[in-house]
């Protein structure tokens, strides 16, 4: 796993150093979401960078099981206390499963966005989709 840290200015101008986490056996896109490429079935969530960014998520509405998504699609709708996002699909494929629990607390996602704050699970249609490794994300993060 790598832990990078990256810098934050306080609204008092303050910098100080953020620590995160960058699982190593995860691959990344550039809007901020993870994928594990499972043989069955892919498993996508938000990462830890992108849940900081955001802050306390209050709700989070999810696509259908059955839903066809490109590489591309907004796929979620993701509210927090500051802002709304949409995250964005790094690959194309049919969703099967949605993470419940993240619909009835979102806040899940801000506490263990790698694990139980998972958001769907995909058949993927592209086998070989263009994502980066650990190593290239935690790159491009500490350059934001």
């Amino acid at each position: 796993m790598n832990d990078i840290e990256t810098g934050d200015v306080s609204a008092a101008g303050a910098s100080s150093a953020v620590s995160l986490d960058v699982p190593d056996h995860l691959q990344y896109s550039v809007d901020h979401v993870w994928l594990e490429d499972n043989e069955e079935l892919a498993v996508i969530g938000l990462t830890e960078y992108a849940a900081n960014q955001m802050g306390e998520l209050v709700y989070i509405d999810l696509p259908a099981p059955g839903t066809s998504v490109r590489a591309g699609d907004e796929i979620t709708e993701i509210e927090s206390a500051k802002t709304v996002q949409n995250l964005i699909s790094p690959v194309e494929g049919t969703v099967r499963y949605v993470n419940q629990s993240v619909v009835d607390d979102p806040q899940v996602i801000n506490n263990d966005p790698y694990g139980e704050g998972w958001i769907l699970k995909l058949e993927l249609e592209d086998d070989e989709p263009e994502l980066m490794t650990a190593d290239q994300y935690a790159a491009m993060l500490k350059r934001l």
